[in-house]
């Protein structure tokens, strides 16, 4: 007989597993199915995380190589080891994927490695290395997360046309590495590989990169990173790739031509690898969704209601799989509230305050509404803005890059949003999350007190700002 269980979690990324501990804790009897022997998904194993970690060593390298001297530290030769540079990321994914297979263990969550695909709504075969198993549940929730877009005319080959999982394991820095697509996971990787030595050049189709942000948040982030060393192309369409036919080694010509054009003008950019980064698609192969009743929308994502549950009796889909960002922590948010209602709880998520960040040095971060889409929507609103250079803790740690940006509704002073650009942004923008999950006005937040010198009285700044009233800025 198929083991029966209260809840079935399809994917062991972060909704997947917060959704199982969650239930776990409440009460439920949970499986966790993934086709990885390790928990995590995509983000922990080869995605958010080990991103992380060569986002932070690269930081450190850029700043032994060309900013120690500064700070009157006399380092001598600094010279790459690529092998322990990526042996120390491999150290931080399996310290984190080893503390989920822990907390799993310690709640009594069943995992199950395999891939899974529906034969009923509430059935699941689970095909592993030796055997096809079978289990039951009352609920299965789908958190199979998503995957790299392909581009039909340059397929992914693994060495000269890769994905971010292989960008995170490169077994030679490239000399000249293109990046077509300007969105977050194009801009970070290419900033890792750039610190250590590559040229990279960014090639984005639209006429800004990160496009989701404001104009002025974009135009200083864009001339940041250009001081750093990556060329940005914009407006710059890919039609193709040609690949060089190279005889030896030793050979100083590039592996490949990536093929373009502006304005009807034909443009070429040699590459020894192309990182292709224009987005992720939901993944839902081989689920077997007809089987359970589980419908699409035109996107392909799985179809769910206000509580996320699907066109299937008992059937629920969170994160990437689903409409919204495709965010880890948006997935974690869903997971944890498909959790409660399984439960009969009062789960609870705020999807217009989901916070975005791009890690790169420095970060930006948003959350709301940004300043550019409340003018299109005919929004009255007043905005305060604070540069970094009149913090005090930025100048003592040379990180006056950038500034905080908060957009609150003229008549209420509510805040609608906000956007920085700065050391720790990802960090700083939490503040003005909480802030917003409460209803909270400019004038709040301007009121709050923050320790002094850090870099998050600069938020406090801009939320003076908005009534003219900063005090460290003209």
């Amino acid at each position: 007989m198929p083991e029966n269980f209260d809840l079935i979690i399809i994917g062991a990324g972060p909704g997947g597993y917060v959704c199982a501990f969650r239930a776990a804790q409440l009460g439920l009897k949970v499986a966790l199915i993934d086709k990885r022997a390790t928990l995590g998904g995509t983000c922990l194993n080869v995605g958010c995380i080990p991103s992380k970690a060569l986002l932070h060593s690269s930081e450190q390298f850029a700043f032994a190589k060309s900013h120690a001297a500064a700070h009157g530290i006399k380092l001598g030769s600094v010279e790459l080891d690529l092998a322990t540079f990526l042996k120390r990321k491999d150290e931080v994914v399996a310290k984190n994927v080893g503390g989920l297979a822990l907390l799993a263990k310690s709640r009594k969550v069943t995992v199950l490695t395999g891939t899974a695909t529906f034969t009923a709504a509430n059935t699941l075969a689970i095909k592993g290395e030796k055997e096809t198993s079978t289990v039951t549940a009352k609920n299965i929730v789908i958190a199979t997360g998503s995957a790299p877009v392909e581009l039909p005319f340059m397929k992914f080959d693994g060495t000269i046309v890769v994905s971010s999982d292989q960008a995170i394991a490169f077994p030679a820095v490239p000399k000249k590495l293109i990046v077509v697509g300007g969105g977050v996971i194009g801009v970070e990787l290419g900033s890792v590989w750039s610190r250590l030595g590559s040229e990279v050049t960014v090639v984005e189709f639209l006429p800004k990169i990160i496009a989701t942000y404001d104009d002025d948040i974009v135009r200083n982030f864009t001339r940041i990173i250009g001081k750093q060393g990556i060329k940005i192309e914009t407006n710059t369409k890919v039609t193709g790739l040609r690949y060089s036919k190279i005889e030896n080694r030793d050979s100083k010509m590039s592996a490949a031509t990536l093929l373009a054009e502006r304005d009807g003008k034909p443009l070429e950019f040699a590459a020894d690898v192309v990182l292709v980064a224009v987005g992720r698609r939901p993944y839902t192969d081989q689920l077997g969704l007809e089987q359970a009743g589980v419908q699409l929308d035109e996107k392909k994502r799985v179809k769910v209601d206000a509580h996320l549950k699907t066109t299937a009796p008992g059937v629920w889909a969170i994160g990437d799989v689903i409409a919204g960002p495709m965010l880890a922590h948006k997935a974690e948010e869903d997971g944890y509230a498909v959790a409660e209602w399984i439960a009969g709880k009062a789960g609870h998520v705020n999807w217009d305050l989901v916070p975005t960040v791009v890690y790169t040095e420095p970060e930006v971060a948003s959350v709301g509404l940004g300043e550019d889409a409340a003018k299109a929507a005919n929004r009255a609103i007043n905005v305060g803005k604070f540069n970094f250079a009149a913090n005090g803790r930025a100048i003592a740690q040379d990180a006056t890059d950038g500034f905080v940006k908060i957009i609150a509704d003229a008549k209420t002073d509510r805040i609608l949003g906000a956007q920085i650009l700065g050391h720790g942004a990802g960090e700083l923008i939490s503040e003005v999350v909480t802030h917003m999950e409460y209803g909270g006005s400019a004038e709040d937040l301007a009121r709050t007190i923050h320790a002094h010198p850090t870099m998050s009285e600069a938020v406090k700044e801009a939320g003076l700002a908005v009534s003219k009233s900063a005090i460290h800025a003209l």
